[in-house]
């Protein structure tokens, strides 16, 4: 990933989309990221189609939108649209796109679940009402997030959610899991050492030592992060571990959208480590390797619940400011306290 390669890229406004467009393109966009699409793939509307489980007609149009914005690209004497860049590097260009209503909508469905706003079971009819969203319109943002794996549809009605890595309990459980899974992964039998994605792991995290950490968005830092440890869980040759660390990485990037800045130089020290990890493995230590990422872990695992602990306190002292306001604002009358409002 070039971070001053992507910092030059102006996504043009389009204030005419679709909506449907805009949202089908962003989803491509997300599908290109999760699956790791390199900049030359072939994007067809029939792939497309089976992924995105919309009819080529809309998904024609969120091509066409993506390549207004340069994001795809003709390849003649090649037919069709390629992508015209790394499905890592298309990550950190999501935050540039404009947002459609639903992208809104999924984005203040994750925060208001992670704020303890919403029940355990939701219906569609109060979704439609709190998002302002007609319901073929909030039944696909529902999709979405059942798709990301945080709330699944139950067989009478409403959507159920599903535990999520909302706080420093929950969070403290993701770390004991992956401080046990990520080191022994690097000691299976079935390891086999990629030099072509440790090299281009070791690029990005150098490129990020070198000063891309200080003007890096957050979004690329939180990519580049992601990319390391999936790359780590991928050379262990176990699709089962590389699955369960992509799922972990995707419930911990909903804890992202609470985060206002990032630490640079605290991402700085842990691109450092992981360039140690890398280090060993391509000198074939691949015991040294598992014990830095057991010590790197478990350092991360302390400095995010000390923040989400943090961050809990803080909420809580300003709810309960806000629920004394509003008390002493009724005047008699029993109105709710909307505070997630």
């Amino acid at each position: 990933m070039s971070f001053s390669r992507l910092s030059e890229h102006k996504v043009p406004s389009a204030p005419q989309t679709n909506p449907l467009h805009l949202a089908l393109a962003n989803r491509v966009i997300e599908y290109a990221r999760t699956q790791r699409l390199p900049a030359g793939h072939h994007l067809t509307e029939q792939s497309l189609e089976q992924v995105l489980g919309a009819s080529r007609s809309p998904i024609r149009g969120a091509l066409a939108f993506l390549a207004e914005q340069g994001l795809v690209e003709t390849r003649p004497p090649k037919r069709g649209l390629f992508l015209a860049y790394d499905g890592s590097e298309l990550a950190a260009l999501e935050e540039t796109l404009p947002t459609s209503d639903e992208d809104q909508a999924y984005l203040a469905l994750a925060r208001d679940r992670l704020d303890g706003c919403l029940p355990d079971v939701l219906s569609e009819i109060e979704a439609m009402r709190r998002y302002n969203l007609t319901r073929e319109r909030m039944r696909r943002v529902l999709t979405r997030a059942a798709n990301e794996g945080w709330i699944e549809q139950r067989t009478s009605k409403g959507w159920a959610f599903l535990p999520m890595i909302d706080g420093p309990q929950s969070c403290a459980q993701s770390y004991d899991l992956r401080i046990v899974l990520e080191p022994s992964a690097l000691q299976m039998e079935s390891f086999e050492l990629d030099l072509t994605l440790l090299d281009r792991m070791r690029a990005e995290q150098q490129e990020l030592v070198d000063g891309g950490y200080e003007t890096a968005t957050h979004a690329q830092m939180v990519q580049a992060n992601a990319n390391f440890h999936e790359g780590l869980a991928r050379l262990s040759g176990n699709r089962f571990v590389e699955q369960t660390v992509m799922r972990h990485n995707q419930l911990r990037s909903l804890l992202e959208y609470r985060e206002t800045a990032a630490d640079r130089d605290r991402v700085r020290r842990q691109c450092v480590e992981h360039l140690a990890i890398l280090d060993c493995l391509a000198s074939g230590d691949r015991v040294a390797a598992a014990a830095l990422l057991k010590q790197h872990l478990e350092k991360a695992r302390a400095g995010k619940i000390a923040q989400l602990s943090k961050a809990a306190r803080e909420r809580a002292l300003a709810s309960h400011g806000q629920q004394a306001h509003t008390k002493n604002q009724r005047n008699g009358t029993n109105a709710d306290i909307g505070v997630c409002e």
